[in-house]
């Protein structure tokens, strides 16, 4: 039986830490670089090897997978005589997961090219608590004889998997989705709001929601969170807005209007405003009950 090949992953947050944790336990050998050191040890005690650096992680990987907050972060560990593409064993295969540009993902596929790496963009939709379960999306686009390759990798960490194209296609995928979810978060925080201003009962509401034409798995979760007024982060406000200039940077490009995604950018920069940047991107509801004169806290 032929052995497994290695995977090395780099960046061990909240994502990266559960889905290496996957392909840990089935069985897969683990290198892991990341700057926490924290981070590292949570993997290193369930069997994964330490790196040292993007460039270690590379030259001891077949597979090398990356999960990152933002652009600079990608080209840092992809780019230079250190980062993972001049080190990539021959053969081997890199995989971003991070939620990037698309100018910053062409320029790492560029240099791909140039020095014979294939490049998979698998951005991936989901959160913290869903990646924890293994039941996120992976959205898939770069060389479908790469993916033909990695797919079983990706398989132990997520539920759903989408090839959607050999380019950057994934990288769009994703804007698309994560669209959709913050306007619709802003939306429900004004019909809550509003529900809320006529009197309606806070939790007769939610349930009301969870039953409706507009459930979904994406609602669901965030109705079971907000019963208890609970806006532990599954992302950020912050974060949240650092994708929204994605969507507004990617409809300038295509020369898209987006003006209510430019809206929402505005409101959410209000919630960071208002102190809630570190809560969940649900938090919007806490403005929306400000503006309107209502109480911030729990509600029956």
């Amino acid at each position: 039986m032929a052995s497994l090949p290695t995977i090395g992953w780099i960046g061990a947050g909240r994502m990266g830490t559960a889905m290496a944790g996957f392909i840990l336990a089935a069985g897969y050998p683990v290198l892991v670089c990341s700057r926490s050191a924290a981070s590292r040890r949570k993997l290193v005690v369930r069997g994964a090897r330490d790196a040292a650096s993007p460039a270690e992680c590379a030259r001891g990987a077949d597979l090398v997978f990356s999960s990152l907050p933002d652009d600079s972060a990608l080209r840092a560990i992809a780019l230079g005589p250190e980062g993972v593409l001049a080190n990539a064993r021959p053969g081997a295969v890199f995989v971003d997961t991070s939620t990037v540009s698309v100018e910053v993902s062409a320029e790492v596929a560029r240099e791909a090219d140039k020095l014979g790496v294939p490049y998979l963009r698998v951005p991936i939709s989901g959160n913290a608590a869903s990646a924890q379960r293994g039941e996120v999306t992976a959205l898939v686009s770069g060389p479908r004889s790469a993916w033909d390759v990695v797919k079983p990798v990706a398989q132990t960490f997520s539920n759903a998997q989408v090839y959607l194209g050999t380019g950057d296609e994934a990288r769009i995928m994703k804007l698309v989705v994560n669209a959709l979810v913050v306007n619709f978060a802003q939306a429900m925080a004004e019909a809550l709001a509003l529900g809320r201003k006529a009197g309606l009962g806070w939790n007769l509401m939610l349930d009301t929601l969870a039953q409706s034409t507009l459930t979904s798995p994406w609602l669901k979760a965030k109705v079971a969170l907000l019963k208890p007024r609970d806006f532990t982060p599954t992302m950020t406000t912050r974060l949240i807005l650092k994708d929204i200039d994605l969507m507004l940077a990617a409809a300038r490009a295509n020369a898209v209007p987006m003006p209510l995604t430019a809206a929402t950018r505005q409101l959410m920069q209000a919630v960071v405003g208002a102190g809630y940047g570190d809560e969940d991107y649900t938090a919007a509801i806490k403005l929306a009950e400000q503006l309107c004169g209502l109480s911030t806290d729990r509600v029956d």
